[in-house]
């Protein structure tokens, strides 16, 4: 080749080299710790043993999700490494381990971590580290609070949400109701009540007749049950776990107290509660949903259905369709992906909770029809809609709009 041409060669490479430097600028690749060309470190914490391990499978399908996202190729070409532990539902434990995550395995980011103890145990440190604490297992307010801590983000409705939407209720179709309410001694239950006296505004001091708590560490909560039977009352809310909660419904039907009867959406399953509690004794209890229920035969033929009972069939077969908590893991999966698609080349923990802050009426398959996600810098709450259901025979009947039960943050 001559000179000259050698030259111009040389000389218009480097323009193409200049012209493409200049307009990727944009298009760099960014990457914090957890994060490179070709893998995207996630962690986790589970109660995969304690007395929380029921929920130890909402871990297991997220881990089947991911690696059916790894088998299509992964996220812009990048494989989810997701590490996940088990803290036994002990807050000291869930301490120890989001610090080998942070500190020793280097994740970009926690990912979903179980309980309202055990994230609020990890709750200073994550945010002291700038890691994101993304979409908690957990419905306590205290997560939508992006001014003081900007790197926690919880998924599902809040309790608060779930109680106001009770409140809106009971203030259109029972407004002389007398509400007698049991609740747990802790943050979650005292989310609850504060959100249905919010709810019900200037009448929830006459209207609210009974507050009773219990603490989780007693055997029964059947003497608070006749205790709030004696008040009269013709509404029950019943802000419990699933073993007291299948011991207040069996209680009630033994002393034949039938007030209106409203029990708590974390409570809501079938098999945990409802079946052992005897389907004959839960006829008309209400609660509230945001997830399609896999036993329910109206989504049969539902695009988001079949496409989740694909995933159970191909990538998760030991996985229970009738365990609302699979379809959880299922559907805030779903959403990580979405945040990490929306991240672009972009892998730094302070884009992802930008992106987790950015979803626009996104919706997983697994939500109900017009609940969507939304989230903005101010709003970490990325769910706060919920329909009422009603149970009739062994299983949920759904009724009535998607209401919504916005709390600020």
């Amino acid at each position: 080749m001559p000179v000259t041409a050698n030259r111009l060669a040389i000389a218009s490479t480097a323009f193409i080299l200049l012209a493409a430097s200049s307009s990727g600028a944009l298009a760099q690749k960014k990457y914090d710790t957890g994060a490179t060309d070709t893998e995207i470190k996630i962690g986790n914490i589970m109660p995969y043993s304690g007395p929380a391990s029921a929920y130890g499978v909402i871990g297991k399908t997220e881990a089947a999700y991911f690696k059916k996202i790894n088998d299509a190729g992964g996220i812009n070409g990048r494989k989810i490494n997701f590490i996940s532990y088990d803290d036994g539902y002990s807050p000291p434990k869930t301490v120890e381990q989001a610090r080998k995550l942070v500190e020793s395995d280097e994740v970009l980011l926690v990912f979903n971590p179980l309980g309202t103890p055990p994230n609020s145990a990890i709750h200073k440190y994550m945010n002291s580290k700038k890691v994101p604490q993304l979409f908690v297992a957990t419905g306590a307010t205290k997560w939508n609070d992006p001014k003081d801590f900007p790197w926690t983000m919880g998924w599902q409705p809040n309790y608060q949400s779930e109680a106001r939407i009770y409140a809106k209720y009971l203030l259109k179709d029972k407004p002389d109701a007398k509400i007698a309410i049991l609740y747990q001694n802790d943050d979650y239950g005292k989310d609850y009540v504060k959100g249905l006296k919010d709810g019900l505004g200037a009448k929830a001091a006459s209207m609210i007749v009974a507050e009773e708590s219990y603490e989780t560490t007693e055997p029964s909560i059947d003497g608070h049950i006749v205790k709030l039977k004696s008040t009269d009352a013709n509404v029950f809310f019943n802000v419990t776990t699933p073993k007291f909660a299948a011991q207040a419904i069996k209680k009630m039907s033994e002393i034949g107290w039938k007030p209106l009867h409203l029990l708590n959406n974390v409570s809501s399953s079938i098999g945990a509660v409802m079946k052992p509690a005897g389907f004959e004794n839960g006829q008309d209890i209400i609660s509230a949903a945001y997830l399609k229920d896999a036993a329910d035969p109206q989504w049969d033929n539902d695009a988001g259905m079949k496409g989740f009972l694909d995933f159970l069939a191909k990538d998760f077969p030991e996985g229970n369709k009738l365990d609302g908590s699979v379809i959880v893991g299922y559907g805030v999966a779903q959403t990580l992906v979405q945040v990490l698609k929306q991240c672009g080349d972009d892998l730094t923990r302070e884009n992802v909770m930008k992106q987790a802050a950015n979803l626009k009426e996104f919706r997983t398959e697994v939500l109900l029809p017009g609940v969507m996600i939304n989230t903005s810098p101010t709003d970490f709450a990325p769910i706060s809609q919920l329909q009422l259901e009603r149970f009739k025979g062994e299983k949920w009947e759904l009724f009535g709009d998607v209401i919504s039960g916005d709390v600020g943050g």
